[in-house]
């Protein structure tokens, strides 16, 4: 029997996420998920009278490719993969990983040739400007492990916090975009010797309720390039082309990042010299999922955790473009909640959330008990 939470999600993905429509042609992507949830969303997508289409990938087989360093390869697939993303209107990507760092060991300049060729061509150009789409994880006991949970509770978190009532949210977070589109100097004060400035004027700021990833639950804009001045110490792990991180430091000047340290300081440095856009920042975001508590060295949920924002080198988004491009999007989170050792952040000077909790009376809906 299917599980009833396999489906609620499925239901979720296709009707609210992509909001298919009869007629419409969607491309679920299944990396290293079951088959009976990939069945389960064939379903649901021709129940709403859309025309479901499947990929089926295996990162095993990726990080082989990845590691034969093949570009003429790589064109051959974004040529495929792009033709095909051209076709469709929906797009749901789901990903799982039976190994979280499969892709450890493939050098650096080996996963650029995959960024700029099937990434760029076929994500970043294709997929993300002109299909409806969203993307998800998909629970596996690796993940489980790096979460430091069981695989029953990691499971059960899982569904929680990608099947909550994302339309409630949508709602609530509506002011705090509103407040930000009026922003201009942002102040992040944190743990450790956190103390960053920067200016958001005149850039969008986007609501993000379930519509393009789940699990979802923030807002993002970007900083204006040049404006970034101080120091962010992150207090997360972060997991980025299979190598995990913690101890993020960076000392930023006028935008640019300066200095960078971390547990792997010679991997970070790596990245961030992948080319002149990766020692600005993309983006900026404020998390607020109630049921993300914890990290889970998944950015996909660690970016979301309420209490939290993330502060990203690497290339801007459309929608927020501030002018900074890149083949690398790095979300580092920094925690604000007491037990991380609490925060405040000010818009304009004036306070906005302090310890992890908004504090104006527009934005305490937000507040996790406001939203489970």
């Amino acid at each position: 029997m299917l599980d009833p939470r396999i489906a609620k999600l499925a239901d979720v993905l296709v009707n609210y996420s992509c909001a298919i429509k009869p007629g419409e042609k969607i491309l679920i992507e299944a990396i290293d998920v079951p088959h009976e949830f990939t069945c389960e969303l064939i379903r649901t997508a021709r129940a709403a009278g859309g025309v479901p289409v499947v990929k089926l990938e295996s990162n095993q087989i990726r990080r082989a490719l990845l590691m034969s360093g093949a570009a003429e390869a790589w064109d051959v697939i974004a040529a495929t993969e792009k033709g095909l993303m051209e076709q469709v209107q929906c797009y749901i990507g789901a990903r799982g990983n039976p190994n979280v760092s499969e892709l450890s060991d493939v050098p650096s300049e080996k996963q650029a040739l995959y960024e700029n060729s099937v990434w760029k061509k076929v994500h970043t150009e294709v997929r993300v400007k002109k299909t409806r789409w969203v993307v998800l994880r998909w629970p596996s006991p690796s993940m489980a492990q790096l979460a430091e949970m069981s695989t029953e509770a990691f499971e059960d978190f899982f569904f929680n916090v990608c099947t909550m009532d994302y339309r409630r949210m949508s709602t609530a977070m509506k002011p705090l975009a509103a407040r930000m589109m009026k922003t201009d100097r942002v102040r992040i004060v944190g743990p450790s010797d956190t103390d960053l400035t920067f200016s958001i004027k005149g850039i969008a700021a986007i609501p993000c309720d379930g519509g393009r990833n789940i699990p979802d639950g923030e807002v993002f804009t970007a900083p204006v390039r040049d404006s970034v001045n101080g120091v962010i110490h992150y207090n997360t792990p972060t997991l980025y082309r299979g190598e995990t991180h913690t101890d993020i430091r960076l000392v930023f000047k006028n935008g640019k990042i300066v200095e960078a340290a971390s547990s792997n300081t010679a991997k970070l440095n790596e990245v961030l010299d992948a080319d002149e856009g990766a020692r600005y920042v993309g983006e900026f975001a404020i998390g607020f999922n109630p049921y993300c508590t914890r990290p889970m060295k998944d950015i996909l949920f660690d970016e979301k955790i309420a209490g939290s924002i993330h502060f990203t080198p690497g290339g801007c988004y459309d929608e927020t473009n501030n002018g900074n491009k890149s083949a690398v999007h790095w979300d580092m989170v920094l925690r604000q909640t007491p037990e991380c050792g609490g925060g405040e952040l000010y818009f304009d000077d004036v306070l906005i959330r302090k310890d992890g909790r908004f504090v104006t009376e527009e934005l305490k809906p937000l507040n996790p008990e406001n939203l489970m």
